[in-house]
């Protein structure tokens, strides 16, 4: 999905950039906790994930204030911070709500589109293709964002962009870029959306972006539901992280 890559890290990756170290905290952690790592319900320790990404406690604490104001996380008095409910229709709410603009943006692209941006994308697309061979994560995430990024700037809507942008922090993109299938299916939906735009045909890809979303919905609850979250009485994943 639309997200640039390095918002998530590997454990035990320390974070270097000093002054946007709360941002990549926040963004970790909201990772975790959209792809299912970290469980509704389940407590995180300031020291355990200063540790873990080697830093101070203060960006920690200042990226759990950030989660706390998201609803994605709760202080609990003289306990710490909880991971707040998160239904399948919050899921659902989340990615329509980035099919809805990236859609429109995408629309509007495709009226004011020229060939030096056609080329652009193709040469991104190909990009995308030799990332997929070689399963460079990494710069899947990035091409990915890369790809989307020209289209919404296309669109020459700048509010609407940011809406996307702060809407897109949800969505765990290291989840998608290790998944096999969905990999195949965004690289098929690129070329039809590529297809969309030299055509110029804003329906279409309107549709398809929001296809692209809606498909992203139905495969996180798909493995959020496998993984037991939403059963009557879910206890803890069936292979739970230490308390982060």
């Amino acid at each position: 999905m639309t997200r640039p890559a390095g918002t998530r890290r590997a454990r035990g990756t320390p974070l270097t950039r000093a002054p946007q170290l709360a941002d990549e905290v926040a963004a970790h952690l909201r990772d975790l906790i959209m792809s299912g790592e970290i469980w509704p319900g389940q407590y995180i320790r300031l020291d355990d994930v200063a540790r873990e990404l080697g830093v101070s406690v203060t960006p920690v604490r200042e990226a759990l204030v950030r989660l706390r104001s998201e609803d994605m996380v709760e202080l609990e008095p003289r306990r710490g911070y909880v991971v707040t409910p998160l239904s399948q229709q919050d899921v659902r709410d989340l990615f329509n709500l980035q099919g809805h603009i990236a859609g429109e943006l995408a629309a509007r692209a495709a009226t004011t589109i020229d060939p030096p941006h056609l080329t652009q994308l193709h040469d991104i697309q190909q990009a995308l293709r030799n990332a997929v061979e070689t399963e460079n994560v990494d710069q899947i995430e990035q091409l990915e964002f890369e790809f989307h990024r020209v289209i919404n700037r296309l669109a020459h809507a700048r509010k609407l962009s940011w809406f996307l942008h702060t809407a897109n922090r949800y969505t765990p993109a290291r989840f998608y870029s290790t998944d096999q299938a969905w990999r195949a299916d965004m690289l098929q939906r690129h070329d039809a959306l590529l297809t969309a735009l030299e055509n110029k045909n804003t329906e279409e890809a309107r549709a398809i972006t929001v296809r692209h979303f809606t498909d992203g919905a139905d495969r996180l609850i798909n493995h959020l539901a496998k993984l037991g979250m939403w059963r009557p009485h879910p206890v803890t994943p069936p292979h739970p992280r230490p308390p982060v």
